[in-house]
C-alpha cells in the first residue's frame, strides 16, 4: 500500500509516493532526483550512498524510505549549493576527487566529523572515512585534504565544548 513521506531535502520541502519495502536510495535517485548517492554495494559496505539524515552520515541503501518522514536528508548537492565548502576546496586542491565515485560519501562523512570535532588526530580522520571504499587515490589525498580543513579551524573540539587542556599554571590549592 503506497504511502506519502515528507522530507527536508537539501533545504527544500520534498514529497514522495513510496511502498513500504522502498529504500531510501531508491527514491532519492528514481522519485527525487538526487543523483549523488550512487548505487554500489547495497549491503551498507563502500559508503557511495552516503548521506546525511537528521545531522548523521547513514547508508541510504540500508534506510526505509519510510523512516525518513518528517526528516531532514542533506546529500552532496545541498552541501554545496551556495558554492563549495571549504572542505570540497581542500579535496579539489589535494587531488582527493580521482574518478568521483566515493567522493559524495568521503566528504559527507568528513563534514560530519568536522562538525563533531574541528581538530581530529589522523586517526579519528581514517576512522571517519573508513566506511567509503576508494579505490583511486589510495587515501592519503583524501586524509591530507580533512587535515588542512582541521589545521585552519580556530577551534579544537574539546575547546569548543569548554574542556580546558590541563597546564602547570594556575593550579588550585
Amino acid at each position: 500500500m503506497k504511502r506519502t513521506i515528507s522530507i527536508k531535502l537539501n533545504g527544500a520541502a520534498r514529497s514522495a509516493d513510496i511502498d513500504p519495502s522502498d529504500i531510501l536510495l531508491d527514491v532519492l535517485r528514481e522519485k527525487l532526483g538526487v543523483k549523488s548517492p550512487k548505487i554500489g554495494c547495497e549491503r551498507g559496505d563502500c559508503g557511495v550512498c552516503t548521506v546525511i539524515f537528521n545531522g548523521r552520515t547513514v547508508r541510504s541503501c540500508l534506510v526505509l524510505a519510510a523512516e525518513a518522514d518528517g526528516g531532514e536528508i542533506v546529500t552532496i548537492e545541498g552541501l554545496g549549493a551556495k558554492g563549495p565548502t571549504p572542505l570540497q576546496q581542500s579535496f579539489i586542491k589535494n587531488n582527493a576527487f580521482q574518478c568521483g565515485f566515493c567522493a559524495p560519501g568521503m566528504v559527507l562523512a568528513a563534514t560530519e566529523l568536522l562538525e563533531k570535532n574541528p581538530k581530529p588526530d589522523e586517526h579519528e580522520i581514517k576512522e571517519a572515512i573508513s566506511g567509503n571504499l576508494c579505490r583511486c587515490t589510495g587515501y592519503e589525498p583524501i586524509v591530507k585534504a580533512i587535515r588542512e580543513v582541521a589545521d585552519s579551524s580556530p577551534l579544537s573540539h574539546r575547546e569548543r565544548a569548554g574542556v580546558r587542556a590541563k597546564s602547570g599554571k594556575g593550579k588550585r590549592r
